[in-house]
């Protein structure tokens, strides 16, 4: 990597050093867009010199619409993007080592960080976690037999977590994109939807779920109109079944009693910022976009990555009894029964209507949420303060 920063130069009283992270593409966009929102954040926000690991370039050229999938290296918005190949190059280890969501490192690569002189700083960023455990367990070292010392780095929404990623001044300019009537409807044209008056609008992006018929069946039987912004993803199968379509693709539309559906292209990750932003309620999936969806200042719902033996259900309890605590007890046994139902893959509709039963307390709670959050480090300052600030 060429030496365009340098370790010695100082920024604020921080070291510039070199850090590499490494992605194991597991499911889909997940991994691949924590990762490639943190390099970035990295470069623009810290002056760092970054270099992310991918070991499928095809799938991160979507989220990076400039960048080309066939290329062995690449510099995308300042971040050096590597193919991480089972035939290992020679590479010298980076200052700053982040092995994203417990990957397998490459052996040559751990040999020459345990041949440095200076061992670089090795983390292990792990899954994001509202568990009472993570707090405990953030920030331990564990010692490696090749003599190198691994910490684990967990996201989180508490105090003594590493907290969640948010690029400085977020807050500030979706609160202007959403104050700003024009600019959200002239984004949406630009998509191809037309907003239509007095619709509740939302946004789809979820796993294949069961529940997901008896969620439209509820939406095309309510007294409000309904526009629902389904993105290019795995749920578009479930979508077609309902609607009794073989197949669906990006700008197809649909009205089913007050229901109107339109299928969404794929977008870079800023456009899916700004769809969130410009939705009523988001319906998200996995990490990066559940993340997203609560910086959006909006009622949300999460389909959580399902694990083996059920241990997804104990991350989702946690959550919702950290994100319920200041709802009263209806709007919080709405939202539990919400959540729960979606994941479960049943009785979505029922709870639906309950949900709106409870609306206007969860809007604000959803802006009071976000307040609460921003007030906190963010993960990409906070990884340079834990991996720097001796310097």
């Amino acid at each position: 990597m060429p030496d365009v920063l340098g370790k010695l130069r100082f920024s604020s009283g921080i070291c510039i050093v070199k850090w590499d992270i490494f992605c194991n593409v597991v499911d889909n966009f997940g991994d691949i867009g924590v990762t490639w929102r943190l390099a970035r954040q990295l470069v623009a926000e810290h002056d760092q010199a970054v270099r992310l690991w991918v070991d499928e370039p095809a799938v991160f050229a979507p989220l990076c619409p400039q960048a080309d999938p066939e290329a062995e290296s690449q510099i995308q918005q300042g971040v050096e993007i590597c193919h991480w190949r089972k035939d290992w190059p020679a590479a010298e280890p980076a200052d700053v080592v982040i092995e994203a969501f417990a990957c397998q490192l490459p052996e040559p690569y751990l040999a020459a960080m345990a041949a440095r002189a200076d061992k670089p700083h090795w983390l292990n960023l792990e899954y994001l976690s509202a568990e009472d455990w993570v707090a405990g367990c953030h920030g331990l070292p564990s010692f490696q037999p090749n003599g190198l010392q691994k910490v684990f780095y967990f996201p989180g929404f508490a105090e003594g977590t590493g907290g969640l990623l948010r690029e400085d001044a977020l807050a500030e300019h979706r609160q202007a994109f959403q104050a700003d009537p024009v600019a959200r409807r002239a984004f949406l044209e630009a998509l191809g939807v037309e907003l239509e008056a007095g619709a509740l609008l939302i946004s789809l992006f979820a796993y294949e779920n069961a529940a997901l018929a008896g969620w439209l069946d509820a939406l095309a039987a309510g007294e409000r109109p309904v526009q629902l912004l389904v993105p290019v993803g795995r749920v578009l199968a479930d979508l077609a079944s309902w609607l009794g379509e073989e197949k669906l693709g990006a700008g197809a539309g649909f009205r089913r009693g007050n229901l109107s559906i339109q299928v969404l292209p794929f977008v870079s990750q800023d456009d899916y910022d700004r769809i969130l932003w410009c939705c009523d309620f988001n319906a998200v999936r996995g990490e990066d976009s559940f993340v997203r969806a609560q910086w959006a200042g909006r009622p949300l719902l999460w389909h959580i990555y399902q694990q083996e033996e059920g241990a997804h259900w104990d991350k989702l309890e946690a959550f919702l009894a950290l994100y319920c605590r200041d709802l009263s007890p209806a709007a919080a046994a709405a939202l539990t029964e919400g959540w729960r139902a979606w994941n479960r893959g049943e009785g979505m509709g029922t709870a639906w209507n309950a949900l709106l039963a409870q609306w206007p307390e969860l809007v604000l709670h959803a802006e009071r949420w976000c307040r609460e959050q921003v007030a906190r480090t963010d993960l990409a300052a906070g990884l340079v303060q834990f991996c720097t600030k001796r310097l």
